[in-house]
């Protein structure tokens, strides 16, 4: 027999319910155990500054060892730059998290150097020059966001995302 953990959340559009008490009772129970598996598996889209949400992702690094997904969100402005480089201080306790799955971002540039305002994805890649880029890193205390020695970018606000997941 194949053990096939990636099965789809799936639950029926109708079901025939028994007239009969006791079997309707028991296929009753049976519809809320599928409902409750099929909603307790989806992806939740909540996203809190500064605030962990579960994110209702399952993670099986460790064959039978279940981790569950946490997700916190951090606002940042041009304010929190110093010389190129903003550090948030993000509160996670390293020792609760087994490692970071998702670390990713937005950024708003107002065009004030560049002449066209427009959203960015963090990190940044610029293709031409390395040195317009923007990196994004966690330590055990802070997201450090920094920008290349050429970066034009004027930051007016962004968002940083961490995704990670929970110890056992």
């Amino acid at each position: 027999m194949i053990d096939v953990l990636n099965q789809a959340s799936f639950l029926r559009t109708s079901r025939n319910f028994p007239p009969e008490v006791k079997q309707l009772s028991i296929e009753v129970d049976r519809s809320y155990i599928d409902i409750a598996r099929n909603v307790n598996t989806r992806t939740i889209g909540f996203f809190t500054l500064n605030r962990s949400t579960v994110t209702g992702e399952n993670w099986f690094i460790t064959q039978a060892r279940r981790q569950q997904g946490l997700r916190e969100v951090y606002r940042f402005e041009e304010a929190d730059f110093t010389g190129g480089v903003a550090t948030i201080a993000h509160g996670i306790q390293f020792l609760s998290l087994t490692n970071f799955v998702r670390i990713w971002g937005t950024f708003f540039d107002a065009g004030a150097i560049t002449g066209t305002a427009a959203w960015y994805t963090l990190p940044y890649v610029d293709t031409v020059l390395i040195t317009n880029q923007i990196s994004v890193w966690v330590d055990a205390t802070n997201i450090v966001i920094t920008k290349g020695t050429t970066c034009p970018f004027t930051i007016e606000n962004g968002l940083v995302v961490l995704e990670w997941l929970a110890n056992p």
